[in-house]
């Protein structure tokens, strides 16, 4: 860092960091759950009600491609405005939506801006955030996204019990965007008090970011090998992920409950997560990346496989929130699991490109997994979607068992 550069704080930038995704993933968790729902009261079959709620997350896959490239050339804080105003464009729209159709078309749009969202502010955390703090730097921003989770569902069960319409949900992720807008316009952008990355010269995060989507696919076959490895058992994290998001709403809507219950059950599980998301950093570093990959990967799947044998029991309420619970559990151990293998791997002097390709390998499988289990729904039974899903966890619990040990040994402080 150059001495006319000022020493970085991170307090002294927390609020305009923290607060406009925090604002974003409010609304973001607040309509995850209720999507399926609006989608089947439009109309929709229940496969393709999880089909739509599979776009958001489509949206945000094939929006990592051109949204380095937009980043670099308007900058971060323009880039998350203009997306929060895109978003709310999706937003409206689905709040209009007249059938389930343009109601697929709004989810996508949103999944689009989402995805150039998070790129922005993941560009300044890598400009700007010193070495020696940048996990807990990125485990914050990785927390703030799980309090949206949490808290957003309960602001939406609010809403739609006021209005009595489960499309209003959709004002809360407008309400969310209009904030997140108004907090960059208003707060000093906190990138102004940093004119140099610390240790790697003017390169800023938007040219980093940039470059990972512009060599993306040149990358992914370079590194084809860990990538079909390891990346396997990563996609198969994301998928375990994504597809809780879109199978618990949608178990919700076919064993019958109503849209502000199941956002309420959803908000409850979310807690859960939310509240270990500093205790995986710490269960990483003490004992080893397979401590918390691997219990997460079987937790997740067991959760899938026992999901898939309660929908016709007479106690299938009470046990849909067991098991939302139980995922949220095996999802909060394993939180940050992908951005710290990802760092394990990538080149210490240059670890954009690696990175882009990582976090595609991940994103493929997040968006790959709801239409997983919209299919084999439309084709034979939720029921069976779920006892896929879960076989899929345990597959990929045992890639990990392989793999973390070869691609990213760790010695546990405690023998350090």
């Amino acid at each position: 860092m150059s001495s006319s550069s000022p020493a970085f704080s991170m307090r002294s930038v927390a609020l305009a960091a923290f607060l406009p995704a925090a604002l974003f993933a409010i609304g973001e968790g607040a309509i995850i759950p209720i999507i399926p729902v609006v989608a089947s009261e439009l109309d929709a079959s229940l496969p393709f009600a999880g089909f739509v709620a599979a776009l958001i997350l489509v949206g945000e896959l094939i929006g990592d491609i051109p949204s380095g490239w937009l980043v670099s050339r308007i900058g971060e804080r323009t880039s998350m405005i203009g997306a929060s105003l895109v978003s709310i464009g999706g937003l409206v729209t689905c709040l209009l939506a007249p059938n389930e159709i343009v109601l697929a078309v709004g989810v996508l749009v949103i999944g689009l801006a989402t995805a150039v969202f998070a790129l922005a502010r993941h560009a300044f955390m890598t400009s700007f955030v010193p070495v020696e703090i940048r996990a807990r730097a990125l485990s914050s921003l990785g927390g703030v996204f799980r309090l949206g989770y949490f808290v957003g569902p309960f602001l939406s069960a609010g809403v739609i019990e006021l209005t009595g319409s489960v499309q209003s949900a959709f004002v809360v992720h407008i309400v969310g965007c209009l904030g997140a807008a108004v907090a960059l316009l208003v707060l000093r952008d906190p990138s102004a008090a940093f004119g140099v990355r610390p240790g790697r010269g003017t390169e800023d995060g938007a040219d980093l970011v940039a470059r990972e989507a512009q060599g993306l696919f040149g990358t992914l076959w370079r590194h084809r090998g860990v990538l079909l490895k390891l990346g396997s058992g990563a996609a198969l994290i994301g998928a375990m992920r994504s597809g809780r998001q879109v199978m618990l709403p949608l178990w919700a809507v076919s064993i019958g409950l109503g849209a502000s219950e199941t956002a309420i059950i959803i908000g409850i599980a979310g807690a859960v997560d939310f509240a270990l998301f500093y205790t995986s950093g710490q269960i990483m570093d003490r004992f080893g990346r397979l401590w918390s990959a691997v219990p997460c990967m079987v937790g997740l799947g067991l959760s899938y496989l026992a999901l898939s044998v309660t929908h016709d029991l007479d106690a299938n309420v009470g046990w849909f929130v067991t098991v939302a619970i139980l995922m949220s559990l095996a999802n909060g151990v394993g939180s940050g699991i992908l951005m710290t293998l990802g760092a394990d791997l990538a080149d210490k002097g240059d670890p954009a490109p690696f990175l882009g390709a990582w976090r595609f390998t991940g994103d493929a499988g997040s968006a790959a997994a709801p239409l997983v289990i919209s299919g084999v729904t439309a084709v034979v039974s939720i029921s069976l979607a779920s006892g896929v899903m879960g076989v899929l966890g345990l597959v990929g619990a045992a890639i990990l068992v392989r793999y973390v040990p070869r691609y990213s040994p760790h010695v546990p402080r405690s023998k350090r």
